[in-house]
């Protein structure tokens, strides 16, 4: 035997384990591949989110989801009349709001309403507005813990100038005419806020079907009429 066949042969010895474990590694992979489906992982809101930083809304966005929400119910869609966004609170849309809380004397409704994701975020937003309502009676609108009666009776025994919840409570509220939209001359919608999986309120399921629902019901003939103007706050 030469050195060149033992030279071979050693070489024969040293490849073959290292194809061995090459075989392995690729079979695990390919194993693993099956596991997962061959399919990468969808991305949710907070994962986009988390590497981007979020943009205020505008006017421009409230009419996108409108046109889309009632694009197989209307032919034409016409944009409600959107304020710009306010500098301190969600009232600061209101320039007169001294004489427009004055004015206001009518029981089972409000001035002023601000619709939002959750009992949380509403007890939040009504902390916010003390120092600015000052005498203003602010009501919370929600139902954790809060039966609609309850709250029916709540708006019936005084002047309500500010209420503040979510858009199922309020919109279940105006069908039982518990609450009158009639004084109302703002709707404001908390539209920037996100929760801690990063969520607005329009990117919950559950609350954007509330929330065009209310619109859809009485809000945006309102605003057709002039009679209510939107802010997003």
């Amino acid at each position: 035997e030469t050195e060149q066949d033992k030279h071979s042969a050693e070489e024969t010895k040293r490849t073959k384990p290292e194809k061995r474990k090459r075989g392995t590694e690729q079979s695990d992979k390919a194993k693993k591949k099956k596991k997962d489906g061959g399919q990468k992982k969808k991305k949710t809101i907070t994962d986009v989110l988390a590497t981007s930083a979020p943009k205020p809304g505008c006017p421009a966005d409230l009419q996108d989801l409108l046109t889309r929400y009632f694009s197989d119910k209307r032919s034409v869609i016409e944009s409600p009349h959107v304020l710009p966004p306010p500098s301190q609170t969600p009232v600061s849309f209101c320039p007169k709001w001294a004489k427009l809380q004055k004015q206001h004397t009518e029981k089972s409704s409000a001035a002023v309403l601000i619709v939002c994701s959750s009992a949380l975020r509403t007890i939040e937003l009504i902390k916010q507005l003390t120092a600015f309502k000052g005498e203003a009676k602010a009501v919370k609108l929600f139902a954790k813990h809060i039966k609609i009666e309850e709250q029916v009776k709540l708006l019936q025994k005084g002047v309500t100038h500010i209420g503040v919840g979510t858009p199922g409570r309020i919109g279940a509220l105006i069908e039982r005419e518990g609450l009158s939209l009639q004084s109302l001359r703002y709707l404001i919608l908390d539209w920037n806020w996100r929760d801690q999986k990063l969520r607005r309120m329009v990117d919950i399921p559950e609350i954007k079907l509330d929330l065009m629902k209310l619109l859809e019901s009485v809000i945006l003939t309102a605003c057709k009429e002039h009679k209510v103007k939107i802010g997003l706050f």
